[in-house]
């Protein structure tokens, strides 16, 4: 009997989200109307991916990442002209807003009376906005707590306005697996024009639906012992046969510098694709080296430029556009 495909073991292990024939039609939507135009259309896969222990999920098993790296890069592919596909870990950074991530937004709004809203007011006046109806007061913002807040909105309201954006949502692994899948097959007609930017951090581990406890583990068993499955690794059937003529990025995360590089070349022979963003946990945010079937290419970003607030994914997304260019050329 033939070993089952990647999309037939996802159909079979991994339970799919409630909403993923909407996903689908609105990613073939999205990419069919950019295609048209000849845009370029790039999937960004960003965030970490959640294993259910359990069907009434409790517990779960999560694994280290915020989705920096990805929000921060679709905000220069959006610059450079791709159209967007974020498929994003929920609550994991965003777009534009990531850049105040670590602001509590409270602390940067002010309640002001609607009637005299230059004026501050004073104590008694305080008393008066607390019992006021919401209609009648206005929020104002202390852009000292938001720094650069009006150029960055500019900037989100200009992305939002172009229709450059799809946000796709995702919490677990398997939504994650069936919606990467629906990604796929919705760039696929695209050909070179699709690039797939594989910066989400997934899982290698799964239990499989089947095998799942349907309710919350008693911890008065004592002791927990998991058996857990190695989730199948889905960059063979994205280059062969899901997307075959894409341009495909994947990220390569090592806490050993020796490794790296090789590591990266061995993902490359393995799985055939493009290219290898390749970095190591030390140097996260300010290193990391390109690896490719004929170069391997460091990128880093100075303490200068650091101060000056320039990006290390700023260069990455430069790097790959120019090499997306020759891949497009040569096909």
């Amino acid at each position: 009997m033939a070993e089952p495909t990647f999309a037939e073991r996802i159909q079979d292990d991994f339970v799919p989200p409630a909403q993923v024939e909407l996903s689908a039609k609105a990613l073939e939507s999205f990419a069919r109307s950019h295609g048209s135009q000849g845009r370029r259309v790039v999937l960004i896969t960003s965030g970490g991916t959640k294993v259910p222990l359990e069907s009434r999920t409790v517990r779960f098993l999560d694994n280290f990442s915020s989705g920096r790296r990805g929000a921060a890069s679709a905000e220069y592919f959006l610059k450079a002209g791709y159209a967007v596909i974020f498929l994003h870990r929920h609550r994991s950074m965003y777009p534009y807003a990531r850049r105040y991530a670590a602001v509590n937004w409270l602390d940067a709004l002010t309640l002001r009376p609607a009637c005299s809203p230059d004026s501050a007011p004073e104590e008694s006046s305080k008393s008066a906005i607390a019992r006021a109806e919401p209609q009648t007061v206005r929020v104002e913002v202390d852009q000292s707590c938001l720094l650069s807040i009006a150029d960055v909105l500019q900037d989100y309201h200009s992305m939002k306005g172009s229709g450059r954006l799809l946000p796709v949502e995702f919490n677990t692994l398997s939504d994650y697996l069936h919606l990467l899948l629906a990604a796929a097959k919705a760039l696929s007609p695209l050909g070179s024009n699709a690039m797939f930017y594989l910066a989400a951090a997934v899982s290698d581990f799964y239990i499989p639906a089947s095998e799942m406890p349907e309710h919350k583990i008693q911890s008065s068993s004592g002791p927990l012992q998991i058996t857990m499955k190695m989730v199948p690794k889905m960059l063979s059937p994205l280059v062969k046969d899901w997307a075959p003529k894409a341009f495909v990025v994947s990220f390569k995360l090592e806490t050993d510098t020796s490794i790296l590089v090789e590591r990266a070349h061995k993902a490359l022979e393995i799985y055939r694709h493009q290219a290898v963003v390749a970095n190591v946990l030390d140097t996260l945010r300010t290193s990391v080296v390109i690896v490719t079937n004929t170069s391997e290419t460091k990128l880093s970003v100075s303490e200068e430029e650091d101060r000056r607030g320039s990006e290390i994914e700023e260069k990455i997304v430069n790097d790959l556009t120019s090499r997306h260019t020759l891949f497009i050329g040569l096909d």
